[in-house]
């Protein structure tokens, strides 16, 4: 009875999307060290390609849009910020770069109200609030990374995002959620391929290890990084579908907020991988986080 309730099956789908990312976004530190960029996209859109060559028959999968003209808009506005949110890890701290990502709650409330002229309750504002202000009892004045005029490439990249995740609804209505995947990775793939060709024809000299991470030509990888770039295919692939059928399933005001979830998992996965605690900062913060996502379950309820 409990998960008829639309919004809290988006809530379900958006926290397994969060424990999922939170995992392999992880390993991008072990990738960045590596390779590049673009030929990370490059690489992870060609094996989701063959994933779902191989699964669409078999589980009867439907992947052509009925209206490709918002699909393709979709899939290139949530493209795009992802470029903004991997290429920022290249000079980030990866906890700063998501705290840029997730202003996208702030910016879906804005873009549902202003544009769309949906109402948006008290309830909703709090609990974005309480969210975001979870996001700066982190990454605040004081904290290990604090905000500056860098943090504005990963916050355009929460416009983009936020813009895509309203999409999902506003322009793709009737879609399956696998052909939303598809069409996701299917851009970034090509953004990855022009960007490797760009890369390797103006050959820039790129610093070792992560440091190099945007300007890295294309390289011959090790089986490790194979291995985890194929784990990010794989689990990106089943989190971004959870993330979709979410924003299918609930108003997207609503949905947004369960996405700052995506922070304390991370954080979960950072100290069951790497041995990083949080500190009491930074749990008050998460817990916050979690305050806002309960506060609009307890609502739907």
């Amino acid at each position: 009875m409990l998960f008829r309730n639309a919004t809290l099956q988006a809530a379900a789908a958006i926290c397994g999307y969060a424990l999922i990312i939170g995992f392999t976004d992880n390993y991008v530190r072990v990738i960045a060290a590596e390779i590049g960029l673009w030929q990370f996209h490059l690489m992870r859109s060609v094996m989701v390609a063959g994933i779902l060559a191989l699964a669409a028959p078999a589980l009867g999968l439907r992947l052509m849009p009925r209206r490709w003209a918002g699909v393709v808009a979709r899939s290139g506005v949530h493209g795009a910020a992802m470029l903004c949110y991997f290429g920022s890890l290249g000079f980030l701290p990866v906890p700063q770069v998501a705290a840029g990502l997730f202003t996208a709650p702030i910016f879906v409330l804005l873009i549902t109200r202003l544009v769309y002229h949906e109402p948006i309750g008290r309830y909703r504002i709090a609990a974005v609030a309480l969210g975001f202000a979870g996001i700066l009892l982190v990454l605040g004045p004081g904290s290990q990374a604090p905000i500056g005029p860098a943090a504005l490439v990963p916050v355009l990249g929460g416009a983009l995002y936020a813009l895509g995740n309203v999409a999902t609804r506003a322009w793709c209505a009737g879609e399956s959620a696998v052909t939303l995947t598809a069409g996701f990775f299917a851009a970034l793939g090509l953004f990855g391929a022009i960007g490797l060709g760009l890369v390797a024809w103006i050959a820039p000299e790129a610093a070792p290890g992560a440091a190099g991470f945007i300007l890295r030509g294309p390289v011959s990888p090790s089986g490790t990084v194979v291995f985890w770039v194929f784990v990010q295919a794989l689990g990106s692939l089943v989190g971004v579908g959870l993330m979709v059928r979410g924003y299918q399933l609930a108003d997207p005001s609503r949905v947004a907020v369960f996405e700052y979830v995506v922070l304390p998992a991370a954080a979960l996965w950072g100290w069951l991988l790497w041995a990083e605690v949080p500190g009491l900062r930074d749990w008050a913060g998460m817990g916050l986080i979690t305050l806002a996502g309960l506060l609009i379950v307890w609502r739907a309820r």
